[in-house]
């Protein structure tokens, strides 16, 4: 199994703020979130909607900056994208001109990944994925979830030490879903990379992360930290400990939502 491979941490949130102008005047997304991710350590991201979720993947990716306090990845501020980050976003980022290939190819086409190389890491993404026989397709002639698998395969198919995902297995259905969630923690245990999953599925949190971020209600904030010591060890989901785990993430859930609605 994959574990942190240094102390130091590899995402730091200090203090973090994100404002922004909205129609009736300056909206709040995030509020004062301070946080370490270690190295290969996987985490979930959990809140209601509007808590900012997406806002901090974004952040870690360099493709926003906060308003207030400092993200930095790998000890250093983040102010623009990294070739080794992959980035699964809501809307998938997905180019409707070209095939399946195409955009399952279009991380290594820019990495400058020899044509065979390139082929071969390719269609070795889109069979994990169970997209093999779809190559020549285009994203509109796919499903919702054929398309969410079809970002996956284009995210696992770089050489990475940092992987993103937004939401990416909510439009499939629940078998595939968990046999995808499987291939994404074999993956990470294969790789060791960084991950940050942002997810509205208790279920899907505490299979996919080790530790599990609970957001309040918008302005977010981090109301909780969930240690989940038994993530990916084999039969986990069959076990006492994921059962647990689902209800204690459902009650910090259903707190930091009360405690909103107090202030």
């Amino acid at each position: 199994m994959a574990n942190p491979r240094s102390a130091a941490p590899d995402i730091a949130f200090r203090g973090v703020g994100l404002s922004y102008e909205g129609p009736d005047g300056p909206i709040e997304a995030l509020h004062d979130v301070t946080w370490d991710i270690a190295p290969g350590e996987p985490v979930a991201v959990i809140g209601p909607s509007g808590c900012g979720k997406s806002t901090t993947l974004h952040l870690i990716a360099g493709l926003m900056q906060p308003t207030a306090g400092t993200v930095e990845v790998g000890g250093r501020p983040i102010g623009k994208p990294r070739a080794a980050t992959s980035f699964i976003p809501q809307d998938l980022g997905l180019f409707p001109w070209k095939t399946v290939f195409a955009n399952a190819a279009l991380g290594l086409k820019l990495r400058g990944v020899p044509r065979d190389e390139m082929r071969a890491r390719t269609e070795a993404a889109l069979r994990e994925v169970q997209l093999e026989g779809f190559e020549k397709a285009f994203p509109r002639e796919l499903s919702g979830g054929m398309r969410q698998r079809l970002a996956l395969a284009r995210a696992i198919a770089v050489d990475m030490d940092l992987l993103l995902m937004d939401e990416p297995l909510s439009a499939i259905d629940a078998l595939l879903r968990e046999t995808l969630q499987q291939t994404l923690l074999e993956l990470w245990q294969r790789s060791g990379h960084t991950q940050v999953l942002v997810t509205h599925s208790i279920e899907e949190a505490v299979f996919l992360g080790r530790r599990i971020f609970v957001m309040s209600p918008r302005p977010g904030t981090l109301v909780r930290v969930i240690d989940n010591p038994h993530m990916g060890e084999p039969g986990f989901r069959d076990t006492h400990d994921y059962d647990e785990c689902c209800r204690v993430v459902r009650r910090a859930l259903e707190t930091g939502a009360r405690e909103e609605a107090v202030r």
